[in-house]
């Protein structure tokens, strides 16, 4: 059966998942990408932007191989997929990855003003959904089939997600670092109440990965 996960998102001690002021030169907001560093490291984040090299066969590439395996769908929130606000004024814009995304699958992309789908190397769509959290799941789900829809991120997305009760599992990367700012993740959520426990757990040099599921 498939399921809905958060995969791959990670998370400081402080409890942010991205640091301020997120702009064209900080996709992750300032010091963002401190988090991030179980990920960069790699086989599996290096295969993805079509680089040699890369730790493999180690915890942090497990969860990395993890994290982009069996998605049928994803979905991003607005900011995700890039920093322009309010209208479209052109479809310049096609995200951060260039031109083969690294999703190759249908990607739905959560926002208040509507576009036309975006055909990207590689299998990835972009979809511009205006219907709110709810139509988005709908749409992706039936794309997805037997396989699993990811919550991609950003941290105000899988909030919603969570908050609404529609998040199956989590998998949450702690990082030995301290932000002091940014958006937090677990701010007025109460996962326990939500009905997650801790299913598994495993450290690496980078983090400790950790997983949470409905029991």
């Amino acid at each position: 059966m498939s399921k809905i996960r958060v995969a791959g998102f990670a998370v400081s001690l402080d409890g942010f998942s991205a640091g301020v002021e997120q702009s064209l030169s900080d996709p992750l907001g300032k010091r963002g990408t401190e988090i991030f560093q179980w990920f960069f490291h790699t086989r599996t984040f290096c295969s993805m932007h079509g680089q040699e090299g890369g730790s493999a066969a180690d915890i942090d590439d497990e969860f990395a191989h993890r994290a982009m395996d069996n998605f049928g769908a994803f979905i991003l929130g607005r900011n995700m997929f890039g920093p322009v606000r309010g209208p479209w004024l052109d479809d310049s814009w096609k995200g951060w990855w260039g031109d083969n995304p690294p999703y190759h699958a249908p990607t739905f992309v959560l926002t208040h003003h509507e576009r036309e789908p975006l055909v990207m190397e590689g299998g990835t769509t972009f979809y511009f959904v205006t219907g709110g959290i709810g139509e988005v799941l709908e749409r992706a789900k039936q794309v997805a089939g037997h396989k699993d829809v990811k919550i991609g991120g950003g941290v105000s997305t899988v909030r919603q997600y969570l908050k609404a009760g529609l998040i199956d599992s989590l998998h949450l990367a702690s990082v030995p670092v301290l932000l002091g700012q940014g958006e937090s993740l677990f701010e007025g959520l109460d996962l326990r109440a939500l009905g997650f426990s801790v299913t598994n757990r495993k450290a690496s040099e980078y983090a400790t990965h950790l997983t949470l599921e409905k029991v």
